[in-house]
């Protein structure tokens, strides 16, 4: 049975930390995520339409619940300036109460 107040972590790529601050600021005031941190920029290696390319990117961690993880991936693409941006959530089975409630609280 899927809890639709899982929380979750969704992870996203972003062109750069500008890009991820801008989404990442719409998620919350949307209430889409609860809070989101962005990470320093990195280097990805990857293979887009048959060539290995390397970037560097910005990337951030949106906390939310599994119930606004579909209106949160629709957000981030409308936002997005990629063709096909990472966005994938992974559950949070554990954690402290007092912060899971807050979660939860945030983006309801």
């Amino acid at each position: 049975m899927d809890d639709p107040e899982l929380p979750l972590f969704v992870y996203v790529t972003a062109a750069d930390a500008a890009e991820a601050r801008r989404i990442g600021r719409a998620l919350v005031d949307e209430r889409l995520a609860a809070c989101v941190n962005i990470l320093p920029g990195h280097a990805s290696i990857y293979r887009w339409e048959g060539a290995i390319e390397e970037a560097e990117e910005g990337a951030f961690i949106a906390k939310t619940t599994r119930s606004r993880f579909e209106a949160l991936r629709a957000r981030v693409r409308a936002l997005h300036s990629y063709t096909t941006p990472c966005i994938v959530a992974l559950p949070i089975s554990e954690g402290d109460a007092d912060y899971l409630s807050w979660l939860k609280g945030e983006v309801s």
